[in-house]
């Protein structure tokens, strides 16, 4: 079971960094400046640079809370800001920016439980600290009881 905990962490991170890498075209900064984003030739590819440093840290487990924080920096605003379906006049499209934020606002939920019990097992931190997280530990203690 414990080998599931990374193929979540890819799939979770997957849609954070290969979303990244329009963030640094011209078509992605003309289309947050025509949503009204402030100085989106600087908050977009910064928004990048946060999806692709938090995705890849918790692909690997790295830092995982901080770059789950890193998400949750990213997805507020970009969901704030670019999917406000309340402000669309027309009906399909009112529709289509309302599933893109109701998608954000669950990877939101993701990012704040990654947040709160980090990479778990087979991650670099786990590596590193030489055992799974405190709460995980318990639990596969309890279990072995």
């Amino acid at each position: 079971m414990r080998y599931l905990v990374p193929i979540g962490r890819l799939l979770f991170a997957a849609i954070f960094i290969l979303g990244s890498l329009g963030h640094f075209s011209a078509k992605d900064v003309a289309y947050a400046a025509a949503q009204e984003v402030p100085m989106a030739n600087v908050l977009v590819p910064l928004s990048g640079v946060m999806a692709l440093l938090g995705g890849v840290s918790i692909l690997l487990g790295f830092q995982t809370k901080i770059g789950a924080w890193l998400i949750i920096a990213f997805l507020v605003p970009v969901t704030l800001m670019m999917h406000n379906f309340w402000a669309v006049k027309d009906p399909a499209m009112a529709q289509i920016q309302q599933i893109m934020f109701l998608k954000n606002t669950s990877m939101l939920g993701g990012a704040i439980i990654i947040a709160y019990f980090g990479a778990g097992p087979c991650s670099v931190d786990e590596a590193l600290c030489g055992k799974a997280l405190p709460k995980q530990a318990a639990v596969e203690e309890v279990k072995q009881q």
